[in-house]
């Protein structure tokens, strides 16, 4: 759906791999011609075990970028990096020169612009830690005109994520649009414009038209793409991946405590974390049919980790479950495996591609073994001694 919306642009849609890094679904968009949107070394090295040559369309982004992530990334000859900072653009500019290799860099600049999400997702104001104040980043690009092995290709935004309005993203681009003017007309060759991504979707049951978001997305952008005449990078993560993915989990206990009604699930916030991190809805589902007679109740959908903001959804009306039946969390696809932990020394479940009537494992479930393989216990002094 972005390729037809962005038909009469040039653009490179990349997707962010934080969203979901699982290298079957990265080879998957890889092979139909993806880029991606990586934040650390880690997600360049998922990118080139999917694929070696989406190396070229990778974009990295990111306020704390280590000398290794940027000599990898440099060595792989990755498309451009998004610079957050001075210190980072001078720290690109030595390990460029040491490794003879020439930098096509953007820098991230801060535009100011208010959108209504969550704060913890964010961006794109000046208290917050991501970007460049958009005010002084006239004065960075010129300097760095002074380092042989920077290339100043492109200009950055992000404002934030699970955006459901498109006005901020108009107003982004063009206040990065006035800026590519000003740059221009310093004799710099900006080619590349990254409007970021953010684009929310819809989480709780209500109307959703995905293609429609993504053709108002597109003619809020479409005005300062066309004025500029760039390369527009587009990084959509969420917006592609979360509504094709859910979380199953069986109910463990139902329980009473005083007027309140728990379903005790095997599933927990280390699966998936945005109820206990962002407040979030996800839409909770029985996978069998409502048994003859039951009737729908207020419960609170938790898990089993020892913490009391371990849930999935509160004062929920749902047909009436019992131990051994299956629900699904809906739209867990983005940042759900991607941001789950084995807090509890609990095991992380597998990851099933579905495909029509196919089904494929791509990850298989932990087992407690994978979670001790890295540690070690220090032998005592005294049984060394006893050697």
């Amino acid at each position: 759906m972005f390729e037809e919306a962005f038909a009469d642009e040039q653009h490179t849609i990349c997707y962010s791999v934080k969203a979901n890094s699982s290298l079957a679904i990265l080879r998957l968009l890889a092979k139909m011609g993806a880029g991606f949107d990586i934040v650390s070394g880690g997600e360049l090295e998922r990118v080139r075990r999917a694929s070696k040559a989406a190396l070229k369309r990778v974009v990295f982004s990111g306020v704390g970028k280590q000398e290794w992530e940027i000599d990898a990334a440099l060595q792989a000859d990755i498309l451009i990096f998004n610079v957050e900072s001075e210190a980072e653009l001078q720290l690109l500019a030595a390990r460029a020169e040491a490794l003879q290799v020439r930098a096509r860099f953007a820098l991230r600049v801060n535009p100011d612009v208010f959108a209504e999400t969550h704060p913890y997702i964010s961006t794109g104001l000046r208290e917050h830690k991501f970007g460049i104040d958009i005010k002084i980043a006239r004065r960075i690009y010129r300097s760095a005109a002074k380092y042989k092995w920077l290339d100043a290709a492109g200009v950055s935004v992000h404002i934030g994520s699970q955006i459901r309005a498109v006005d901020p993203f108009a107003a982004a681009l063009a206040r990065v649009a006035a800026l590519v003017d000003e740059l221009r007309s310093d004799g710099l060759n900006i080619r590349y414009v990254d409007a970021g991504g953010g684009l929310g979707i819809e989480y709780k049951d209500g109307e959703f038209d995905a293609d429609d978001e993504v053709v108002r997305y597109a003619e809020a952008l479409r005005g300062s793409a066309k004025q500029l005449k760039v390369h527009l990078l587009l990084e959509p993560g969420r917006f592609i991946v979360a509504q094709a993915g859910g979380l199953l989990t069986q109910v463990l206990y139902v329980k009473q405590n005083g007027s309140k009604t728990f379903v005790v699930t095997d599933a927990g916030m280390n699966d998936l974390i945005r109820p206990s991190l962002y407040q979030a809805h996800h839409e909770v589902l029985p996978v069998q049919q409502a048994r003859s007679g039951a009737v729908s109740r207020m419960v609170d959908v938790v898990g089993p980790v020892c913490e009391s903001g371990d849930f999935f959804a509160r004062d929920r009306s749902l047909t009436s479950l019992k131990g051994g039946d299956l629900v699904l969390l809906l739209d867990a696809g983005a940042y759900g495996m991607s941001l789950s932990s084995n807090y509890n020394t609990r095991t992380r479940p597998a990851e099933v591609l579905v495909d029509g009537k196919e089904h494929l494992l791509i990850r298989r479930r932990e087992r407690l073994s994978d979670l001790f393989a890295a540690e070690k216990l220090p032998r005592s002094k005294r049984s060394q001694a006893n050697k």
